[in-house]
């Protein structure tokens, strides 16, 4: 005869396998993150095209498709998610047969200053075919402008060793962010369709989810293998290859700090570093759209002791970049063919 003690755990023997396979099933949680939402956008390179080409004037589908020769059901689907988003809008230019024009939204355009950040990053360090495809204009100052990502309260650049963080109203862990993308490893050779571009160079490098990821944790202090594990959940044979491509990159290097078994921290390098101003960049747009108005971390400049929020500026008239007070010159001609040919100028 059973007592009672064994009839009581025989009755909560199948709640606690539920339980047990609910936390299972449960995804793991990781960081709030203002960039990791963002980059949830900005790292399928199709989506980026679409908005890189909206900023270069495309409205149209057939614009879009001419520009990218993106596939109609890829371009369809880009759309549909954009405008759900919230960053495109869709408005009828044609009613039979029924057809649509897609713009930017202030959410949309919002994203230029961070645009322009990673361009800057892109024209510094990442060569290509023309080594800086576009010279920027500030059309308020009417001068050639290298914009900065820079304090609000100082207007100082920023400096990834010159910033510290603390969590703000917004911290906490929560489930991450969907991924709907393609996993092969050719996706990235799609941020290279259609014209030159800085941008695309960068996302290039750090668009892929997990390299944004595994970046952001170097600049809150991870170095470590299992640092890096243990704060993103992240499988030890992804870890081992995003840290090796941002090696390959240049944007880790590697230091022993251990021998028999040897063992290796991954620190930022002084192109890692420069990264910095993107990253920031891309969170102050993530704070303003995605946040609902709790930012997970709050940012202090220790060279002016204040709060601050990343602001891009023209390096020239240190006014903000915004959307339509730039302008650009081209540093080479697209044939019909789509080659690039590259003007005179070419630093």
């Amino acid at each position: 005869m059973k007592t009672a003690a064994a009839m009581d755990n025989a009755r909560q023997e199948p709640q606690r396998v539920a339980d047990e396979e609910n936390a299972l099933a449960a995804p793991p949680l990781e960081r709030n993150c203002s960039v990791g939402r963002a980059i949830a956008i900005l790292s399928d390179a199709w989506t980026f095209l679409v908005i890189r080409e909206c900023l270069f004037g495309a409205r149209r589908f057939d614009d879009f498709q001419a520009r990218l020769g993106v596939p109609r059901q890829t371009l369809t689907e880009r759309l549909k998610r954009l405008t759900e988003q919230g960053i495109l809008k869709r408005s009828a230019y044609l009613h039979r047969p029924l057809r649509y024009e897609y713009r930017l939204t202030a959410m949309g355009i919002d994203l230029y200053p961070s645009m322009i950040a990673m361009l800057r990053f892109g024209d510094k360090w990442i060569e290509g075919v023309p080594r800086i495809p576009l010279r920027l204009i500030h059309k308020t100052c009417g001068c050639h402008s290298e914009p900065i990502v820079s304090c609000s309260a100082c207007g100082g650049e920023l400096k990834a060793r010159e910033v510290t963080y603390r969590d703000g109203p917004g911290a906490g862990m929560s489930a991450p962010v969907e991924f709907r993308r393609s996993r092969r490893s050719s996706d990235s050779e799609h941020y290279n369709r259609g014209r030159p571009s800085s941008v695309s160079r960068t996302l290039q490098i750090i668009g892929d989810r997990w390299t944004f990821k595994v970046t952001r944790e170097a600049f809150l202090g991870a170095r470590r293998f299992d640092e890096f594990q243990g704060r993103l959940n992240i499988a030890p044979n992804i870890l081992a290859d995003r840290l090796n491509r941002l090696v390959d990159n240049g944007i880790f290097e590697r230091r022993l700090y251990q021998r028999l078994p040897d063992r290796f921290e991954y620190r930022l390098t002084e192109m890692g570093l420069d990264l910095y101003g993107p990253f920031v960049a891309i969170l102050a747009w993530g704070d303003r759209w995605l946040a609902n108005g709790a930012p997970p971390m709050i940012l202090t400049h220790k060279i002016c002791g204040e709060d601050f929020t990343p602001q891009v500026i023209c390096d020239k008239c240190r006014r903000p970049i915004v959307a339509w007070e730039m302008a650009y010159e081209p540093n080479y001609d697209m044939t019909e063919n789509g080659e690039v040919q590259i003007k005179e100028y070419d630093p």
